[in-house]
């Protein structure tokens, strides 16, 4: 029995976006162990059928001797345990999980592109991103390593810098989405119009633009609209502090929710999703989720963000920044019933051409099959 090694920050994040696909290696016949950060999802799983090793990693830290730890815990994880092929999920988990793949040289290696984060959203790259690029080009030197983008900008960066070559390159439009998990329903007609907001609570986001946004709106509006905000707070100490969140949120015209695991039931009591990002996402889940829940969508012109937007069509594209063009947008949303449904369906349709959950899994499996033959 081959065995996989999934490498990802958090087991939250595995349990939301790659479970599927846990669950299909699993049912192929691969030994499967999921080497994460434990925040409470240990047991959950483990019952997928998973093996569960903890990860020393801090998701957003930078500390050399953190980072150095990291590294050599996957290097002697690697060299002791032996996996056929090395799953890095997330740009830390392939800068290390490559890297110490390539000093056991030993197994596979598969890289899932997930977005690339803050520092790779200037239109300059920093000395640190050129450095991260580096040493991935030095650790993946190898017929053997595959990367599963999810986006043709951040695909150009690595051809571009010598990271990746045109045949180690695969596609898939996101993580997908259950189609008949998140079904398209009708919008709510009784109740003030919802605008809904789902990511961690950080300002490259845009939560503090769409909050800048329902401000300009709330004169004229208050009694007929409520922006809800769903997400937790990040632990990196440049993000949002709760305090600060709570001071612009009044819990009835923009309401703080805090995590929350009934999203799909969040999605079917809006109107429409607004997420401002200029994060340089892969394909945003909040908004595959929003398009496979027939619900129109307001965000920006930013790297994964406009994949999930037809101008016009599904929703709108809005600059990044640009809290009074939001406002904008959702007036224009807000006054129109017809067009909200019109582009709640178009949502639905795209979806269903793009992104199901099913061909994501599909091209995994196929990886897996392909560089382990």
């Amino acid at each position: 029995m081959k065995k996989i090694f999934i490498i990802v920050n958090e087991d939250r994040f595995l349990l939301s976006h790659r479970r599927k696909i846990v669950c299909e290696a699993i049912t192929e016949g691969f030994d499967v162990t999921i080497v994460t950060k434990d925040t409470g999802k240990r047991a959950e799983i483990e019952g997928l059928g998973a093996r569960f090793i903890e990860l020393p990693v801090n998701p957003t830290g930078m500390n050399p001797l953190q980072e150095l730890k990291t590294l050599r815990f996957l290097r002697r994880l690697f060299k002791r345990e032996k996996p056929d092929i090395v799953h890095n999920v997330g740009l830390k988990c392939m800068l290390w999980g490559s890297l110490a793949a390539k000093l056991t040289r030993r197994p596979a290696v598969v890289n899932g592109v997930s977005g690339l984060g803050i520092m790779f959203s200037e239109s300059k790259l920093s000395l640190y991103a050129r450095a991260i690029l580096r040493i991935m080009r030095f650790s993946n030197n190898t017929k053997r390593t595959t990367y599963i983008f999810q986006n043709s900008d951040d695909r150009e960066i690595f051809l571009t810098h010598g990271v990746a070559t045109e045949s180690q390159c695969a596609f898939t439009k996101g993580s997908g989405v259950d189609l008949n998990e998140y079904i398209a329903t009708a919008e709510p007609t009784d109740g003030p119009i919802t605008i809904l907001f789902t990511g961690r609570m950080v300002k490259e986001k845009g939560v503090m633009d769409l909050i800048d946004a329902a401000e300009l709106l709330r004169d004229k509006y208050e009694d007929r609209l409520r922006f809800r905000l769903c997400g937790s707070l990040s632990d990196n100490p440049k993000a949002i502090k709760k305090a600060e969140l709570e001071s612009r949120c009044d819990g009835r015209y923009v309401e703080w929710l805090g995590h929350r695991t009934d999203v799909k039931e969040l999605l079917q009591q809006s109107h429409m999703v607004v997420f401002p990002s200029y994060y340089r996402e892969g394909v945003p889940k909040t908004l595959i989720e929003a398009c496979a829940s027939a619900r129109p969508i307001i965000t920006t012109d930013s790297v994964g963000c406009r994949d999930c937007v037809e101008e016009c069509n599904n929703g709108y594209i809005v600059p990044i920044k640009s809290p009074a063009d939001i406002a904008r947008k959702i007036e224009a949303l807000i006054n129109d019933n017809d067009l909200r449904k019109r582009m709640g369906a178009a949502s639905r349709a795209i979806a269903e051409r793009d992104f199901s959950v099913d061909t994501v899994v599909k091209t995994h499996i196929d990886i897996y099959n392909r560089i382990n033959a």
